[in-house]
């Protein structure tokens, strides 16, 4: 290969990921609005500004395009306790960890997943069937996220199993309370958060 067609080729595969990247970022923001039909591959087309068979060049089929979806939120979001340091208490990292999930819940990413997980069949068995590769996606943030638990209470005396207990449980409680945030309520969402965490505490904490 001559030294220009190197750079042409460079240059080509920089066009492709940044097409790929709008196309994805465009999908987030369509599914972010909320309306189930923004899960149509046509209509993630026309918002995107493309043809399906463009986007089909890029992801292969719908499903393709959602794991997509999935990953790029996830590599955006990166680790949620992300800059707690490794002296902080269990209290401080409870809290970094509540906080940051609670701020996170309420943006874009976030609101385009639960359009999404709306639209996928509740069935495991089918869902697998039908989305494989979306499937696959959201299987990997479970043990990810059991990992990030794991690093952010690394170095304290926490029970493996109460971790693994809490691990399973914070997204669904976060998500309520994000949920109430967003619908509007009478509930202390601080007084809310405040109890997560403070229960939490209570339970890695016991001997």
């Amino acid at each position: 290969m001559t030294d220009v067609e190197m750079v042409v080729g460079r240059r080509a595969n920089k066009r492709g990921l940044a097409t790929r990247e709008s196309m994805l970022d465009a999908a987030i923001r369509s599914l972010a609005s909320g309306d189930p039909g923004a899960v149509s591959g046509n209509r993630i087309a026309k918002e995107i500004g493309a043809t399906w068979g463009t986007v089909k060049y890029q992801f292969g089929d719908i499903d393709g395009l959602w794991a997509a979806v999935l990953r790029h939120t996830a590599e955006r979001r990166g680790d949620l306790p992300a800059n707690v340091p490794s002296t902080a208490s269990l209290r401080e990292r409870v809290t970094a960890i509540i906080d940051n999930m609670y701020d996170g819940l309420a943006g874009t990413d976030s609101r385009a997943i639960e359009t999404l997980r709306a639209a996928m069949p509740r069935d495991r068995d089918e869902f697998e069937r039908l989305y494989p590769l979306t499937a696959a996606e959201f299987a990997s943030w479970r043990d990810a996220w059991l990992d990030t638990c794991r690093r952010a209470f690394a170095g304290l005396d926490v029970d493996p199993e109460r971790l693994a207990e809490v691990a399973a449980f914070i997204p669904g409680a976060m998500r309520g309370i994000a949920s109430e945030k967003q619908l509007g309520t009478y509930t202390d969402l601080d007084l809310a958060r405040r109890g997560i965490t403070n229960a939490i505490v209570a339970l890695l904490g016991m001997s």
